[in-house]
């Protein structure tokens, strides 16, 4: 079972604009500029850029998405306490 991974992701603070987003990447939009627009994590500014990261480290349902969900696909709304994420997993190792 992969112990690492790679991942981009958008948060936004409501379900409905994580909705929105969602259908405006399924239409072909950049991840990295609706990241850069819209997200309120730090990472926005990287186009949603997590970097590698270990299993364990990011909050439960985040974790989850990302080391058992499909590898470059967008996944969300994911809900955490910090708000709704869209996660487009990289790779696992």
């Amino acid at each position: 079972m992969a112990k690492r991974a790679c991942a981009l992701h958008i948060l936004v603070k409501t379900q409905a604009q994580c909705e929105a987003l969602k259908a405006e990447l399924d239409k072909g939009a950049d991840f990295h500029q609706l990241a850069k627009k819209h997200s309120i994590c730090p990472s926005g500014k990287r186009g949603g850029d997590l970097g590698e990261f270990n299993k364990g480290d990011m909050v439960g349902p985040f974790d989850k998405a990302v080391f058992t969900g499909p590898e470059r696909v967008v996944q969300g709304p994911i809900k955490t306490r910090f708000g709704y994420h869209l996660i487009k997993v990289l790779y696992r190792s």
